[in-house]
């Protein structure tokens, strides 16, 4: 059975009349020669709104996998965070002193050594947040944490040593041993 074309099933199956198809036929006969007499290119829109729609495809795919790689950072950053805490905390005292400290406006206590509430009060050693527990770690390691994520340190003194000594006008003056406050 030879294949006919779509003009000639149309036709045969009574949806069209010849006068119809004719007509047609002419309009796309005139419409090329206006084409080739005017050297004018057929917009094609089907085209123009393929190769939109792809490009913005494209555009949409490159922020998705952006988006990706800055979540995929993000758990890098919380995961070396993880492993320098847990690899460098110090053991707490459980029967030690009571160290009081803020978290989101919230207070929390920490038993450590007597000797260890020394160190945090001066900025050598420091208090930072593993997932909803707190740890004591060194003031170097604290460095390193600060350096990947400023949040996950809660208490680290650094800052306010550095300011005491330049604002300290009493500090040709001794403090007499037996003094308490």
């Amino acid at each position: 059975m030879a294949k006919l074309s779509l003009q000639e099933q149309l036709l045969k199956s009574g949806l069209v009349s010849a006068a119809q198809a004719k007509n047609v036929k002419s309009d796309k006969r005139k419409q090329t020669q206006q084409q080739r007499k005017n050297k004018v290119e057929v917009v094609d829109e089907a085209k123009e709104l393929a190769q939109k729609a792809q490009a913005e495809k494209i555009e949409r795919d490159r922020e998705l996998n952006q988006i990706r790689q800055q979540q995929d950072q993000q758990k890098q950053l919380v995961a070396q965070i993880k492993q320098i805490i847990e690899l460098n905390r110090l053991p707490r005292d459980a029967e030690g002193l009571a160290y009081n400290f803020t978290d989101n406006n919230k207070v929390k206590r920490l038993y450590v050594s007597e000797a260890m509430r020394d160190q945090i009060a001066d900025g050598r050693l420091a208090i930072v947040k593993l997932g909803p527990q707190y740890e004591v770690v060194s003031a170097e390691v604290a460095r390193k944490i600060l350096s990947r994520d400023e949040a996950s340190v809660i208490v680290f003194n650094e800052q306010n040593k550095i300011v005491d000594v330049v604002d300290d006008a009493y500090a040709q003056y001794q403090v007499p041993d037996d003094l308490i406050w």
